[in-house]
């Protein structure tokens, strides 16, 4: 069984078991996480789409750690002006475990 959901604005195709990195979600590790945005649910033998959401499902996910991703560099430059500026960016991540799916 997998579901489709969104957080952060993406969305993660995911089953359980998963290990998945999201954008930063309030909460220690260990806290239980609940997403209510559901878009698809496959499950044995049927699959349901939402308009937008599926309806009464969830999913259940553990928060396992707190982390930086990687960094990036931002260089804007306007030329034949002298205009140089160079700055960095780490995103903060959720490291999220799915613990059930349910409908």
């Amino acid at each position: 069984m997998y579901a489709v959901i969104k957080t952060g604005g993406k969305q993660y195709k995911i089953s359980e078991g998963d290990v998945l990195n999201v954008e930063k979600i309030e909460g220690e590790q260990g806290d239980t996480v609940i997403f209510d945005d559901v878009l698809m649910l496959s499950g044995d033998d049927e699959t349901k789409v939402g308009t937008p959401l599926v309806e009464g499902a969830k999913v259940v996910g553990e928060i396992v750690a707190q982390t930086k991703g990687t960094k990036i560099a931002v260089f804007k430059m306007k030329r034949r002006k002298g205009y140089r500026k160079k700055i960095g960016h780490r995103q903060k991540l959720t490291s999220l475990k799915i613990k059930e799916i349910s409908t």
